[in-house]
């Protein structure tokens, strides 16, 4: 019978390691049945201070590595690496610890698998409703006020997830093997309407599990980067081309399910917190996953396990694509779609950030935003901090099309017909003065939109503008005779001439 230790870390401002619930037992006595020693005394439940403002996610990570160096790798009954499971915010903790710490270094790092549960990877979109309002919803949180140090890494477009998620997609996948990490995302798409808050509609946005999107939790993820060339015309006017693919980008493909009928949190549905020790029919597939994870050991085997997981996560969801919620008010009915996520980020040519600009997305062969479907947008969040940093939550079956969703030969949404092309626009300001710029656009195309638009998928798109200058900012008069210049250029205009 083989050895395993398994390490789990909670999520988001948890005050209490109850909140694994029975999930490590139910893997112990389920592992026991596959020939898997998971002996109790071996599952460390992890717990990090969240809810303290000052602490943020590089201190939680730098605390990480101490306490794996001292709890765990000093003790010589313990295997020499582990497995980790996560909760929410408990993935990119991890992920950043290892990223702080093992990636690219040459050191085996101590954590062999890395299973994240509804992870919070790209942000929350419920981060930027702040610490009071935050504090109240109980899908999230137990009677304690969040930190805002980790609540504005998990912002929507903060720059350090930013950071972390562009350093994982540029990556050349090799840290993916046994002497790597093997990473797996489980997560569900349904939501516990039990905890869902009237007040706050992303506790029951479609895409989601109450608290996370799919789109966010997915390290399947793309990195596209945009510039602006700009030239002068026959008539000496300065004038711009379309945007420039400088660079494009896709992750190393990694393992990513999505489980039916689990939400983000909850006794009843939770992804974690729902899973009983014994008898639980509810969460077996949810268990099931987690031993399919656990039983890799080659990269030959994560790439059987991925394909699987392509392949199911395609099924439930078709099975699960119409949901019928029976209440005493009679039945509704929910539509689970596909969605992505992009999120832009606009700089100039000299790394200055742009925050005040129209972003309009368009499609077709005339380049025409009216050309996208009814429907297809769900919400847009700009980050708070970073106002250069802008999120568009999109619809993707009904930007690429989809079939009629039938309940009992009743129509609840006809065929959707979509779009194959995408573009962009940028008008940003100032658009005049000594500093301005030009609009620009990338005329829709089949290539933009395969790239960028993704199901269950999220994009970081660096978009960079020409700064331009004009040569009047700085100047020099000529002294002529003895006399000192008295030269007046309060009224001086910005002029032509750039430099």
């Amino acid at each position: 019978m083989s050895s395993l230790t398994l390490v789990f870390v909670h999520g988001y401002s948890v005050t209490s390691t109850n909140t694994y619930g029975e999930l490590p037992l139910r893997l112990r006595n389920e592992g026991k049945k596959q020939g898997i020693d998971i002996q109790i005394e071996d599952i460390f439940l992890g717990r990090y201070i969240s809810f303290n403002d000052e602490v943020k996610l590089n201190d939680i990570s730098r605390a990480l590595e101490t306490a794996v160096q001292q709890q765990i790798l000093s003790n010589a009954s313990i295997p020499s690496r582990f497995v980790c499971i996560t909760h929410s915010t408990g993935g990119p903790v991890v992920r950043n610890w290892w990223n702080l710490y093992y990636n690219q270094q040459a050191k085996v790092c101590p954590m062999s698998h890395l299973i994240m549960l509804a992870p919070a990877n790209f942000g929350s979109a419920l981060a930027q409703l702040g610490k009071g309002k935050l504090s109240r919803l109980k899908s999230w949180f137990d009677g304690v006020e969040p930190g805002q140090g980790v609540l504005n890494w998990l912002e929507l477009g903060s720059s350090e997830a930013w950071e972390l998620n562009t350093n994982w997609i540029k990556s050349d996948g090799s840290q993916i093997s046994e002497n790597g990490i093997f990473p797996f995302v489980v997560t569900g798409q349904d939501i516990d309407h039990q905890l869902y808050d009237h007040l706050n509609s992303y506790t029951g946005e479609m895409g989601s599990d109450g608290v996370v999107r799919v789109a966010t939790t997915n390290l399947n993820a793309q990195y596209i980067k945009l510039t602006q060339p700009l030239a002068y015309n026959k008539n000496g006017k300065l004038t711009t081309d379309d945007f420039e693919i400088a660079e494009h980008t896709k992750s190393p493909e990694t393992a990513f399910r999505v489980v039916s009928q689990k939400s983000h949190s909850g006794d009843d549905m939770g992804i974690m917190k729902s899973v009983k020790a014994t008898g639980d029919d509810k969460s077996s597939e949810t268990v099931s996953v987690i031993f399919d994870c656990i039983g890799v050991r080659t990269t030959d085997d994560y790439k059987r396990v991925n394909a699987k997981f392509r392949d199911d996560t395609e099924q439930v969801q078709r099975d699960f694509l119409l949901e019928i919620d029976r209440t005493f008010f009679g039945r509704k009915k929910y539509i689970h779609d596909r969605y992505s996520m992009v999120i832009f980020r606009l700089k100039d040519s000299e790394g200055y950030n742009l925050t005040n600009f129209d972003l309009i997305l368009t499609a077709g062969e005339n380049n025409d935003p009216n050309a996208l479907p009814t429907g297809f947008f769900a919400d847009r969040q700009c980050n708070r901090i970073n106002q250069s940093t802008i999120t568009y939550f999109l619809n993707y079956d009904i930007m690429n099309g989809c079939a009629p969703v039938i309940d009992n030969g009743d129509v609840v949404r006809p065929a959707v017909e979509g779009i194959d092309k995408l573009g962009l626009i940028i008008n940003p300001r100032p658009n005049e003065g000594f500093i301005r710029y030009l609009p620009c656009k990338i005329n829709a195309s089949k290539e933009l939109f395969d790239i960028a638009i993704r199901p269950n998928s999220t994009t970081l798109i660096d978009i960079y503008m020409q700064r331009i200058v004009s040569t009047e900012v700085f100047r020099f008069e000529k002294q002529e005779g003895e006399k000192m210049l008295n030269k007046n250029f309060k009224n001086i205009t910005p002029g032509k001439e750039i430099v």
